[in-house]
């Protein structure tokens, strides 16, 4: 059999690169002859995929619920994909900055357009039953979510807004015991610490102060400092940051509170959500005024720090 002047070039590289390790090519190609070709469900571990709904009721609802959870991991692993190749270019451009910063930008305006499947699309009557069945599991426990904070700005900023003068010399350790979230999951008749909280912190705290000292000086608000010192910054990066800080802190938390006004806004009474968390002041931008980079946002804008979102799912709710 002839072979192609193609074919002969390539054998001639791969012969290469196997001596180069000291391997054998022919026992490589012997491989190939035995291989299946790939297929699109095993490529994608399809099968597994699908066996990884498993309800704790017979409510139809559920299967909705979780798929919808683990969807949303899958778009934050995403996220930190793009994360950490921000945090470890060398050297990093303002264009490779604002590249990896658009696709985390499409991952959560995604999740954001998407969250509709959570606010309308189960029934009222099924979540409120099958939700006392997860206790105390909540979306709060997302681990994956509060990496990407601590990559996105100083830790200083994850600060409760009323600790963050008094803590802003101090470590990251000091810092983390005054992180906003931990007044969101604090039981509403006694202050005390819920059980989610207190699950989290046990398998999280160490991986996000650990995170938090690796990325002193290269979470994106400090890059963005370093880039702008060297006169490197332009128009795209800081409106990609822009959108990524409403994105984050307003979109996104405001998605959940509307699905929280729908299902747990109850007169006379509040339903608690799982796991106790304090969601009427947890998720609300405006109490919060968590912002990423305020360097890029006006004092208008910084006081009214999602007011105008929060005031008109009130209006539609």
């Amino acid at each position: 059999m002839h072979l192609s002047p193609e074919i002969e070039e390539r054998l001639a590289r791969l012969q290469e690169k196997y001596e180069a390790m000291g391997q054998d090519m022919t026992s490589y190609l012997d491989g190939l002859l035995h291989a299946d070709f790939l297929t699109y469900w095993d490529y994608i571990h399809l099968d597994t995929l699908l066996s990884l709904q498993s309800p704790k009721t017979p409510f139809p609802d559920e299967e909705i619920f979780i798929m919808y959870h683990q969807i949303t991991e899958l778009y934050f692993k995403l996220s930190l994909h793009e994360c950490k190749q921000i945090v470890a270019a060398q050297p990093l451009t303002a264009d490779f900055f604002t590249a990896r910063l658009k696709r985390i930008n499409r991952y959560f305006e995604a999740l954001t357009q998407s969250f509709e499947i959570m606010v309308d699309g189960m029934e009222k009557e099924q979540f409120l039953q099958f939700r006392m069945s997860l206790l105390p599991a909540s979306g709060f426990q997302s681990g994956q979510y509060r990496l990407i904070e601590i990559y996105a700005t100083d830790f200083i900023n994850l600060v409760a807004k009323d600790q963050r003068e008094a803590m802003r010399n101090a470590t990251i350790e000091d810092q983390f015991e005054h992180i906003y979230w931990k007044f969101g999951a604090t039981e509403l008749s006694t202050g005390k610490k819920t059980l989610t909280l207190k699950q989290f912190e046990k398998k999280y705290a160490k991986t996000f102060i650990e995170l938090g000292n690796s990325v002193t000086h290269t979470n994106f608000n400090s890059l963005l400092q370093q880039l702008t010192y060297k006169g490197e910054s332009n128009t795209a990066l800081i409106e990609q940051l822009r959108q990524l800080d409403v994105n984050v802190n307003v979109n996104w938390p405001l998605s959940h509170y509307k699905s929280a006004v729908r299902y747990l806004n109850r007169e006379p009474d509040e339903i608690k959500a799982t796991g106790g968390t304090n969601w009427q002041k947890y998720l609300p931008p405006r109490f919060q005024k968590r912002i990423f980079y305020p360097s890029l946002w006006s004092a208008e804008e910084l006081e009214n720090w999602g007011k105008a979102w929060v005031e008109k799912v009130v209006s539609e709710g």
